[in-house]
Parts: C-alpha cells; sequence; structure tokens
C-alpha cells in the first residue's frame, strides 16, 4: 500500500519518492509509488495532476490492493523520483470539498436534509440531499449557516480515530472502513469520515455560493462553488447583469423591472403579430378561393410558392376550401418540394389517394387524411408534374 502523504499535510507540493513498480493503465505507462502527495479519485473528489521527474502525471487511481497508480505521459525509470503537484487544481478542490463538508453540515442544521452524494466537477459541484420539498427559504438559510462557519475561520483538522470512536465523536455520516478512520473536523461544527484533501481553517474557503437547486431522483440536487470559482461565478454574473443594463439602458438594480416591461411589450407584439398574420392569410385565402378556376365543374386552386413552411401551406389550403373553393393544390417550390392537398365536402375523392398516387409516379413521400393530406422530399423540378398527377386523381372521380 503507497503511503499517503496529503493525509498529514494537505499543503504538501513537492516531495521525493521511489518508484517500486512500472505498469500500463489503459495503455499508458503507470508507476507505483513507495509514498505519494499525490491524491486519487476518491469520494467525489477528482484526482491530483502534476509532475513525476520530467514526466506529465495525467490520472491518479487507487488498485484493489490499496497501492496507487500514477498515469504518466511517459515512462520513467525505476528508483528515486520528485514529484511536484499542480498547487492551483489541489487547492481549487480543497476548497471546493472543504466547503461541501461545511455545507453538507449546515443543510442538516437548517433543513434536516442529510447528504447523499458529492461530486466536485471542473466548472461547479453538486451534492444530493435527502429533501423531498426543497425551499428557497431552507436553501437561504443553508447558504447564510455556511458562510457564517466560513467568515469565523474555525480550524478545520484531521483526526485519526479507531471504529468504535467515531459514536462519542458525533460524526454526521458512519463509514464501512475498518482500522484507523480519518475524521475531519470543522471545529465545533462538522466532523465527518473522510480521506480527501482541506483546507486548514475556514476562511481558506473564502466563499461558498449556491447557484441553485431542483428536485432530482426524489430529493434536491444543490450546485455550488467555493473559493476561486465563487470569485469566477460573480464576474461572470456581474459581467452579464452589466450587459444586460446596457442593452436596457438602466441600472443593475432596476433590470428585473426594465426586462419585465420589456417582456410584456413583446407578448403584446407577439400577440398583435399574430392577429395581423390571421387577417392577412385571411384575405389571401378568400383571395385565391374567388380567383379559382373551375375545372370539370368544380373550383381549383392551384398555387405554387417560391417559399413557405409546410404549416403555412396547410392553413392556407383549408381556408381556401372554407370559402367555397372545392379543390386546393398548393406547392412550395424549394430544393425540396413539399404540397399540401386540401377538399371541400362537395368534391369526390380522397387527397391521401391523391398524394399516394402522384408519390408513386412522381416521387416523394407524404399521407394524410381524405380531406387533407401532404407530400414532401419532391424534387423542384418535378413539382409541376406532380400536381398534375394529384389534379387528375380528382378529375376522374367525376
Amino acid at each position: 500500500m503507497t503511503h499517503r502523504l496529503f493525509h498529514a499535510d494537505s499543503f504538501l507540493e513537492e516531495f521525493s519518492a521511489t518508484v517500486l513498480q512500472e505498469r500500463r493503465v489503459g495503455g499508458r505507462p503507470a508507476v507505483v509509488l513507495d509514498r505519494t502527495a499525490f491524491y486519487a479519485t476518491s469520494g467525489g473528489q477528482p484526482f491530483d495532476t502534476g509532475r513525476l521527474g520530467d514526466a506529465s502525471v495525467l490520472d491518479v487511481r487507487e488498485d484493489e490492493t490499496g497501492a496507487i497508480e500514477h498515469v504518466l505521459d511517459r515512462s520513467i525509470s525505476p528508483g528515486p523520483v520528485t514529484g511536484r503537484i499542480d498547487w492551483r487544481r489541489r487547492f481549487d478542490h480543497m476548497q471546493q470539498h472543504s466547503g461541501q463538508h461545511i455545507l453538507s453540515q449546515a443543510f442538516i442544521q437548517a433543513a434536516s436534509a442529510p447528504t447523499v452524494s458529492f461530486h466536485l466537477g471542473e466548472e461547479t459541484s453538486t451534492i444530493d440531499l435527502e429533501l423531498g420539498s426543497p425551499s428557497a427559504e431552507a436553501v437561504r438559510q443553508a447558504e447564510e449557516l455556511a458562510s457564517r462557519v466560513v467568515f469565523e475561520d474555525r480550524p478545520v483538522r484531521a483526526l485519526n480515530v479507531r471504529p468504535e470512536e467515531l459514536a462519542s465523536l458525533g460524526v454526521r455520516k458512519a463509514t464501512e472502513r475498518q482500522g484507523e478512520i480519518r475524521v475531519i473536523e470543522v471545529e465545533g461544527f462538522d466532523r465527518s469520515p473522510c480521506g480527501g484533501t482541506h483546507v486548514r481553517r475556514t476562511g481558506e474557503i473564502g466563499l461558498i455560493a449556491l447557484l441553485g437547486f431542483e428536485r432530482y431522483k426524489g430529493g434536491t440536487r444543490v450546485e455550488f462553488v467555493c473559493g476561486g470559482r465563487a470569485l469566477e461565478a460573480l464576474r461572470r454574473h456581474r459581467d452579464a447583469c452589466r450587459q444586460l443594463a446596457r442593452l436596457y439602458s438602466t441600472s443593475l438594480n432596476d433590470l428585473p423591472r426594465a426586462a419585465d416591461k420589456v417582456l410584456r411589450e413583446r407578448a403584446s407584439l407577439l400577440k398583435d403579430n399574430l392577429r395581423l398574420k390571421e387577417e392577412l392569410l385571411e384575405a389571401e385565402a378568400q383571395a385565391l378561393a374567388s380567383s379559382g378556376s373551375v375545372v370539370s365543374g368544380f373550383v381549383l386552386v392551384r398555387r405554387v410558392f417560391e417559399s413557405r413552411d409546410l404549416d403555412s401551406l396547410k392553413l392556407l389550403a383549408q381556408k381556401i376550401v372554407q370559402r367555397g373553393a372545392d379543390l386546393a393544390l398548393l406547392g412550395s417550390a424549394q430544393a425540396s418540394a413539399q404540397t399540401v392537398l386540401a377538399r371541400g365536402p362537395r368534391l369526390a375523392g380522397d387527397c391521401a389517394a391523391a398524394v399516394r398516387e402522384a408519390c408513386a409516379r412522381c416521387g416523394g413521400k407524404g399521407g394524410g387524411r381524405p380531406e387533407l393530406a401532404q407530400a414532401g422530399g419532391l424534387a423542384a423540378e418535378a413539382l409541376q408534374t406532380w400536381l398534375d398527377a394529384a389534379e387528375g386523381h380528382f378529375r376522374k372521380m367525376l
């Protein structure tokens, strides 16, 4: 088993060790050391990166024997080696993980909601809570409590205890580990078994900020950031709000009111726009129905448009037959042409059958009902021939 230097000192950046074994992991070279400051992925916390000699550490994982495998970008020789972790990544993970311990205890105190799982992501982190009905007030109280503990700059310690001592310590969660157990203590606030890396004092977390919460698998998922991530999130949100305030020509404080006003005005304009489109479509349908051709005793409206969407064609065709035409054959001459057929109650024939016959002769795919059908996937140059075939279906019914 590899000796874990980070358990005694999470702030250790550089160390010396001996390469005991060379391995292959996922097709890459890997080594096992006698001791390491590199954290292996565990308990929701990702691995450390950095360098071992001249090699970059790409992944760190623990095998079934307890040995820690360092996956490298190149091979290194057995024997002495110097390792150096990526401190920026390590300290970020320490801020997030220590912040999670505080936040989990805060949710117990504010909402009686234990943490089920924790995930430390690349940009944000999440905890899943046993909380079936989350409320904004409970979340706010937990955030305020967690922030207060950070601002109080309480000591954070690692305690090594025997399993039988856990109950007397009042730990937040149980563990199935045997032998000596490492417990992380936030003085006067939280104790929890944990093998991860942590800050020395809560003030080093800097800030805990909750970004949102949602119902998730019968519980609640809370998204949060700590430390440098919280600062970066604040910058992004501030810059976005300032840009929006400039677009709305208002102040940050008046931004919600200005946005609400614009959205209400937009809704009104959309409503007016829909009404005007409907009126134009009614007028167009009336004009087309009035100018229809009398063919073999029925009124036919046949029209090809340069570019028109299928929904507009369907609505127009139905309005045309509602205004007295017996048959509307409409097409849109795009690269992949589309057609719509609608017939009135006085005309014999089946629009769906007409579509099948025309598609069989001229290509395309479609279907529908006896009174309304459509087709698409037609070559633009075959559109008029296709409409001739569809029109022929109704002519032969007379």
